[in-house]
């Protein structure tokens, strides 16, 4: 007698990345978040890739051919979003101030998920005297806030003067100490998790070192969360990019293009009736936050397997939902019939 074996479709290399593998399996509003915020932090990508080839001006550039550029003028077939008080470009400055968010979002999150990883696995594998201490200090962080400690280390590191790298460094340095619990949290767990269960038991037992150990057995399945983690913390350290640049501890104009400070210098045009140099830095600091922010509550939604299972629009539940409600009779069905195919064998 033979027997048939079905196996699902294999899955290709690309449905299985975190973010194309969520969006397989949103659906409804779920999926119109998840798209949203892909579209706008594609969009806030392709300006930083294109800012050099598609921004009329450089970001500190106040004069062309023709002269220098007129202070606070009103959006124009020459300047599509005005100009500023100090005279630069205003859809120049927005655009090359992409990269320097993106510059702070490389280094500061980087540094945030390397330590954190690194502390959560030692802590979580070695226990003992090392996780209690780690612990303690971990907890310690929460009690200073994002934005008062990047002042500190803006005073610290640049000594007042907003530099490029002294203005990316400051920020940087201050998200990492902030957002470097959250990562140590959240791996330790899942190494302590992971330390009991069967297949790390029997490295153990064969013999295999416990750099091993962690590297090919614990690392994989507990960093699975960090692509949430990245996207929200990536949203956060643009926020504390442009709290400092606004609070003046952000970079000069002539260093590098920071949305922060250009707001900073249009508090005093909003009472004037010169609204394009704030409306538009603010409006880029809203939609790249936005954009990040629903990918990243997004992919927390389809990680809950009870929040992954809501209804479509029109009422039919989604394939995943529904393949979880008929696991039980599937099973039931399977039971049966093998029960029914045994009892026919004997009769026989």
């Amino acid at each position: 007698m033979s027997t048939a074996t079905f196996s699902g479709p294999k899955k290709s290399f690309l449905s299985g990345l975190p973010v194309i593998s969520h969006l397989n399996k949103s659906v409804g509003l779920q999926r119109g978040m998840l798209i949203t915020g892909l579209v706008l932090t594609g969009f806030f990508l392709l300006c930083t890739i294109l800012a050099p080839f598609i921004a009329p001006y450089g970001y500190s550039q106040l004069s062309d051919q023709s002269g220098s550029f007129p202070a606070q003028q009103a959006p124009s077939s020459k300047h599509l979003l005005g100009t500023t008080v100090g005279g630069y470009d205003v859809l120049s400055r927005v655009l090359w101030g992409s990269q320097t968010a993106v510059t702070v979002i490389v280094v500061a999150v980087a540094m945030s998920i390397f330590l954190g990883v690194a502390l959560g696995l030692l802590s979580g594998y070695y226990g003992g005297w090392l996780d209690r201490v780690l612990v303690v200090i971990a907890d310690a962080i929460y009690a200073f806030p994002s934005l008062l400690l990047a002042i500190v280390m803006s005073i610290v590191i640049s000594h007042g003067q907003s530099s490029f790298w002294g203005g990316i460094l400051a920020c940087a340095f201050s998200i990492t100490v902030v957002f470097v619990p959250q990562y140590f949290r959240v791996i330790r767990a899942e190494t302590i998790r992971l330390k009991a269960e069967p297949f790390v038991e029997s490295a153990m037992v064969l013999g295999a070192s416990s750099m091993r150990i962690i590297g090919r057995h614990i690392f994989k399945n507990a960093t699975r969360t960090l692509p949430l983690m990245f996207t929200l913390n990536a949203s956060e350290s643009i926020l504390t990019l442009a709290g400092l640049g606004f609070l003046g501890f952000g970079i000069e104009p002539s260093s590098a293009a920071e949305w922060g400070f250009d707001l900073n210098k249009a508090m005093a045009d909003a009472s004037s009736g010169i609204w394009w140099t704030g409306v538009f830095p603010g409006i880029a600091i809203v939609l790249t936050v936005l954009g990040l922010t629903l990918v990243g509550e997004s992919i927390n939604d389809l990680n809950d397997p009870r929040l992954r299972g809501r209804k479509r629009a029109g009422g039919k539940p989604s394939r995943s939902a529904a393949a979880v409600g008929q696991g039980g009779n599937t099973g039931a069905g399977t039971g049966s019939a093998a029960g029914n195919g045994t009892r026919e064998a004997g009769n026989a």
